[in-house]
């Protein structure tokens, strides 16, 4: 778990560095930005926004067990962030699969996309779903958790 968090600490680290050159050139608004930007691309990759990754056998594994769906993802994909927040805390209810992690994954999603590797894709009981809407995908887990 102690990888995960090392990008997002280089990237605050790294956009605090060249803000503070560019505070010292002068430019404060610039710095500013740069900073802010530094910022989001350490929280879309912080493992805080994504609940729990683990590799597709794990994931289809657990599936099966419990009726979770299972859903991969990829860091910087702007429709995986959209789902995860559209989701707020029912997304820690789902198994995450990160395909730039795990080749079974990123050949499962290719196989389910006609060889692309396009994400969000949610498996709901053995079923692909490519970019769902994110009240389908909470309606799709079980009442019970």
């Amino acid at each position: 778990m102690m990888r995960a968090w090392i990008l997002p600490m280089l990237l605050v680290l790294s956009g605090s560095v060249v803000a503070t050159g560019q505070i010292f050139n002068g430019n404060t608004g610039t710095a500013a930005a740069l900073l802010l930007a530094f910022l989001a691309l350490a929280g879309v990759n912080s493992p805080l926004i994504f609940p729990r990754p683990m590799g597709a056998q794990e994931a289809q594994r657990r599936s099966a067990v419990d009726g979770r769906p299972v859903v991969f993802w990829r860091p910087g994909c702007k429709y995986c962030i959209r789902l995860r927040i559209r989701l707020g805390r029912s997304a820690r209810q789902l198994h995450w699969v990160n395909i730039w992690r795990d080749p079974a994954a990123a050949a499962a999603v290719r196989a389910a996309n006609g060889g692309n590797e396009t994400v969000p894709t949610v498996v709901v009981a053995g079923q692909p779903h490519t970019n769902p809407d994110p009240q389908w995908v909470r309606e799709q887990l079980p009442h019970s958790t």
